[in-house]
């Protein structure tokens, strides 16, 4: 660590601050900025923030049960290796950038921290000799915003509204050129696996590829550094990158589409048996996924507003499903070489937090593979129209009676995540309903 901070100030001296980041349940990042006199301090582990600042909700307001019932008691804030870097959008370009994970007093792994429950789940995999290969899709909406509601950036004749998104357009990409390139280089300074973006579906919207890395807890932090540099490059250039999932009605939403693998000792895909259809082991994995997708729901739709995403014909699956070469599904395996032989997670928003999507992804796997689940039959066609009836929730509050009630949520994730992020949806949710909307009033005020 001392080598990381020493070759940190020698080739940044211009850097005079250092943001401290510390992501919570929600997969925002909380912290402080510490001056670079205290970075040293920093990786003395003398930075300390209470246990309560993992469970805020969405306002950034504490869960009062969690606070009284602890004391608020603190927790130790240790730097992760390799997240020493600059922030190429901050002002002047003085400012850095460190990611932390939080300790007990007594150096155990806090489990309320979403990073130490990948962890400790990653850890099921590594006692089997087995690596976790993770990849992910993200996709984001690069809009203006008026103070009133976003508008597309994608300019239009006579200000309509666009038809259509232009999908896989390139006129776009050019357009945004000089920010698109920006966010490239802003990559290869952090580090992050950018693997190519393109125009997305809905207008404004677009994705970003993300190269696969065997190490899931990297590449959970590679996600949320990835939305919070697109989000930081987009304000330099006078635009919004917004992760809602649902920003505008009628619109494809959305998404974070994780791909998975699982190496062996020998580096040996135990998915991949040379044919389309692929080993035990990876219908095992999908049927573990299958099982236990209503219980983890939560994970992949965490907000009020991602329940707008999944409709049919909105590219968001409704129902547990599977299928190779599939789009329409939950679950797909993806045709291509047979050494890339993977699951293709397609039901989380992006605005999931990525250490608790790919925590419970892989721990529904791993079950599914020890338990020798076999998944229902892969679907072809349409599986929006094979699926009538949905099988997930459809209301946040079902979501989390179902995550709160979960033997297998409770295995994955422990006790304390299990109840603290419980406790932080449903105050969120609480606060929903206590708001009338502008349609209430449209409907009801004169005509009742």
């Amino acid at each position: 660590m001392a080598i990381e901070v020493d070759w940190f100030l020698r080739a940044h001296p211009d850097v005079t601050m250092i943001e401290a980041l510390l992501p919570d349940c929600n997969g925002i990042l909380r912290g402080k900025w510490v001056p670079r006199s205290k970075l040293s301090k920093i990786y003395g582990g003398e930075l300390k923030f209470p246990r309560s600042a993992l469970s805020l909700d969405i306002w950034g307001r504490d869960i009062e049960e969690l606070v009284f019932a602890s004391g608020d008691e603190d927790g130790v804030c240790r730097p992760v290796e390799g997240s020493l870097l600059p922030t190429p959008w901050s002002p002047g370009e003085q400012h850095g950038q460190v990611m932390l994970s939080m300790f007990k007093p007594n150096g155990d792994p806090y489990l309320g921290d979403p990073r130490q429950v990948l962890k400790k789940v990653v850890a099921r995999y590594r006692a089997r000799g087995w690596k976790p290969v993770v990849a992910a899709e993200l996709e984001f909406s690069l809009v203006e915003w008026d103070g009133k509601g976003p508008t597309h950036s994608d300019t239009h004749p006579a200000n309509r509204a666009p038809v259509g998104g232009n999908l896989y357009g390139l006129d776009i990409l050019a357009r945004h050129q000089p920010m698109l390139e920006d966010i490239h280089r802003a990559c290869e300074l952090q580090d992050l696996p950018f693997d190519g973006v393109v125009k997305e579906s809905a207008p404004s919207q677009y994705e970003i590829n993300m190269l696969h890395v065997d190490s899931p807890a990297l590449a959970a932090r590679q996600i949320l550094m990835m939305k919070r540099l697109i989000k930081g490059i987009a304000a330099k250039h006078g635009l919004v990158a917004s992760f809602m999932p649902k920003p505008f009605e009628n619109e494809a939403g959305n998404g974070l589409h994780v791909h998975c693998s699982v190496l062996d000792r020998n580096n040996r895909n135990i998915f991949d048996d040379g044919t389309p259809t692929g080993t035990p082991a990876l219908l095992h994995a999908i049927a573990g996924c299958i099982r236990y997708m209503p219980d983890s729901f939560a994970i992949f739709a965490p907000s009020f507003n991602a329940f707008r995403r999944f409709q049919t014909g909105s590219h968001a699956p409704t129902s547990p499903t599977w299928g190779y070469e599939n789009r329409t599904v939950a679950v797909r395996v993806p045709a291509g070489s047979s050494k890339a032989r993977r699951i293709e997670h397609r039901v989380a928003g992006a605005d999931a937090n990525p250490y608790l999507v790919c925590a419970v992804l892989l721990a529904a796997a791993l079950d599914g593979i020890e338990q020798r689940l076999a998944p229902p039959s892969p679907l072809r066609g349409d599986g929006y129209q094979q699926s009538k009836e949905p099988r997930l929730p459809v209301y946040m509050q079902d979501a989390l009676a179902l995550f709160g009630q979960s033997d297998f949520i409770r295995r994955a994730l422990g006790r304390e995540m299990q109840y603290n992020f419980g406790l932080t949806k449903t105050q969120e949710i609480t606060e929903f309903h206590r708001h009338i909307t502008t349609m209430e009033y449209q409907t009801y005020l004169q005509q009742l």
